[in-house]
């Protein structure tokens, strides 16, 4: 079977590598599945004709409901949809989004929520739909690049003169944009590290919005203890991941973080943000830490420093739960069922 499958597909950004990963399932299953990024179309009519064009498509799937699913309401081709985390946490205030985005749960042939959380938000305004949601969390696979240099990677992020054996580096991974919220540590993260400069704050990723990666430099260039790194591939942020102390995630909203899982599964602490998306797969003191203010974030982040059973069971655990829930392997599996629901 020939599928489209559209996605934001922005470089180095979580969406890009749950499509990427998600094509590799359905072609290992012997489909043709063609991946292209939603800002290549500028309505449904566009997609309509690249569906009947010739050799077609048989069918569809595209992440984000309103993103990436409206784009498929003119096409004739059976489709399925993943939920994104904008399509509950943002788009879904909005009412004249929220109408499409019910146009398109409709007519789909199946749904994917990445977790429970993410399914019961969703019956809240969709609850007929509720049968066609199936819950299916994130793969997780890690590797690490074997050549990457650690102080090399911390000379270019701007740090200078420090004894790299002794500094304790949290970092931020999250493309530049406003709901990741960068910026919402900083200052109290600087006040830390003037107390105790063996701490220190690397902001990674992709810049999204260049308008807000112009406020995030100028922020970052006049705190001390915090830096920005340019992206790097997942080889080598994953290598990255395992030299720092703690991952962070600051995000205003999120639907399942990549980063997060990836971080558990390598053996790393996690400290992030509590909101849904995240409490979905971090629980306090047991698979991560959470917080809810700047002041929280350090309060905790400190205890992660000075109470090593405390570090050692957050990643202890939090390195169980991604490979026992988070199976790349269950989610070749499911993938590959739901688009047999597309003949």
């Amino acid at each position: 079977m020939k599928l489209l499958f559209l996605a934001c597909l922005s470089p180095k950004t979580g969406n890009c590598t749950t499509a990427e990963r998600i094509r590799v399932h359905i072609e290992s299953a012997g489909h043709l599945c063609v991946l292209r990024d939603i800002l290549d179309f500028n309505s449904p009519a566009d997609v309509a004709s690249l569906v009947t064009g010739e050799p077609s498509f048989e069918g569809a799937l595209a992440i984000h409901l309103y993103k990436g699913g409206r784009l498929l309401l003119g096409s004739e081709a059976p489709y399925g949809i993943i939920f994104g985390g904008t399509d509950l946490n943002e788009d879904m205030k909005d009412e004249k989004k929220r109408a499409v985005m019910e146009q398109v749960l409709k007519k789909a042939r199946f749904a994917v929520a990445f977790s429970c959380k993410m399914k019961e938000e969703a019956e809240v305004f969709w609850l007929s739909q509720s049968s066609k949601i199936y819950i299916q969390p994130q793969g997780i696979e890690t590797q690490a690049a074997t050549s990457f240099s650690w102080s090399a990677f911390l000379k270019s992020s701007g740090v200078n003169g420090a004894d790299v054996e002794d500094l304790r580096v949290f970092l931020l991974v999250c493309g530049l944009r406003r709901v990741k919220d960068p910026l919402y540590l900083v200052q109290a993260f600087s006040e830390w590290h003037a107390e105790d400069p063996s701490v220190i704050l690397i902001i990674i990723g992709p810049k999204i919005d260049p308008v807000f990666t112009g406020e995030v430099e100028v922020s970052v260039e006049r705190t001390r203890g915090v830096y920005l790194a340019s992206e790097r591939n997942q080889e080598e942020l994953h290598a990255a991941l395992k030299m720092c102390f703690a991952l962070v995630n600051s995000s205003i909203s999120e639907g399942m973080s990549a980063a997060i899982l990836e971080a558990m599964h390598l053996g790393v602490p996690v400290v992030a943000r509590d909101i849904p998306g995240n409490a979905a797969i971090v629980r306090h003191e047991d698979t991560g830490l959470l917080f809810s203010t700047p002041q929280e974030f350090v309060t905790v982040s400190k205890r992660l420093l000075e109470d090593r059973p405390l570090l050692e069971r957050v990643v202890r655990n939090g390195k169980q739960y991604a490979e026992t829930f988070h199976s790349l392997a269950e989610e070749r599996i499911v993938y590959q069922k739901l688009v047999e629901l597309l003949h």
